[in-house]
């Protein structure tokens, strides 16, 4: 076998939008099947994206036989009941973030894919971006120096309270949507778990769910510190500081697909008002295709998943640190 066979879980909209294209970039991959709780939907959706099989029902779509592997982009509080029921049906399994709503459901979720012998991944598809395995590689060589702090930000705007991001029991808010990009880079950069967490959240006073949420992570000597918001101004950076140099990652999440990611090194010069600063600029790549052409790599081969699906459960660890920070 030269080539996963995927089925998609649902009809959502960044499946339809950015997964489903990104899959077709990817030289392993072929988007076999789709599926909806509305059949009719589901036909619909495969009929414009031309996938070959579409289903009524995650159930029906699970037992196709000739599916190696699927896609989960349903809301956050239904991630949990179809990775189990795509691993007993031995289905690999990559699933959008987070994974759960608590480490502990997440850990399960972990336990029955691999009890299940089938591959399990979150979909942070920034990480496997070349840009990001050049920033990593940077970091990891002492190009700027003693890796001491780590800032980013991450924010959109959404107020409507029917949007699923703005539904607390599924597991909508900003910490959940967009903050966990900052909890899992801040640790993938400092290579750790954080020995501290405080935090400050702010939440919609009629829905519930966190709106501005701030945290600081301690890493022995270093620190990060994030800000991630559904409703101000939308943006995105990181800025990462060493004791002899810094990096600044021009979009660092929402990667364009079709345009080049410049990446800004300074190291020396005189900062701030003349910093010696070299441009990296990275063909495009989607990061979708990047993501799903690694975890397919790694089911052809028989290996592990890119990023281990225990990452998942650590990264919703430190959230949950995080929001009791808040709640004190």
């Amino acid at each position: 076998m030269s080539t996963v066979r995927w089925g998609i879980v649902s009809t959502a909209d960044i499946a339809r939008r950015k997964v489903i294209p990104g899959m077709r970039r990817a030289a392993n991959a072929e988007v076999l099947a789709i599926a909806s709780r509305d059949e009719a939907g589901a036909t619909t959706v495969a009929a414009d994206l031309g996938i070959p099989r579409a289903y009524g029902s995650y159930e029906a779509l699970l037992a196709d036989p000739d599916l190696d592997a699927v896609y989960i982009p349903l809301p956050n509080h239904l991630h949990p009941e179809w990775t189990v029921a795509a691993a007993r049906a031995g289905k690999h399994v990559l699933c959008e973030k987070p994974l759960a709503m608590s480490a502990d459901v997440a850990q399960s979720m972990v336990d029955a894919c691999r009890d299940a012998g089938v591959l399990f991944m979150e979909a942070f598809m920034y990480r496997l971006h070349p840009s990001w395995v050049a920033v990593r590689d940077l970091v990891a060589s002492g190009r700027i120096g003693r890796l001491r702090a780590v800032d980013s930000w991450f924010s959109y705007y959404n107020d409507d309270p029917a949007n699923i991001r703005n539904i607390q029991a599924a597991g909508g808010g900003a910490l959940f949507d967009i903050g966990c990009y900052s909890v899992n880079l801040s640790r993938m950069l400092f290579g750790a778990e954080p020995d501290d967490v405080r935090g400050t959240v702010l939440r919609d006073p009629a829905l519930g769910v966190d709106v501005l949420t701030s945290g600081v992570l301690r890493f022995g000597d270093g620190v990060a510190t994030f800000t991630c918001s559904t409703r101000t101004e939308p943006d995105q950076r990181v800025d990462i500081y060493g004791d002899r140099g810094r990096i600044r990652v021009e979009i660092p999440f929402n990667i364009p697909p079709s345009l080049p990611t410049r990446v800004f090194v300074t190291a020396g010069g005189e900062p701030p008002v003349a910093p010696a600063t070299e441009t990296l600029t990275f063909e495009p790549a989607d990061p979708y295709g990047v993501e799903v052409e690694a975890f397919g790599a790694a089911i052809l081969a028989g290996g592990a998943a890119p990023t281990p699906p225990e990452d998942a459960v650590a990264n919703l660890r430190v959230i949950e640190r995080l929001f009791a920070a808040g709640a004190a």
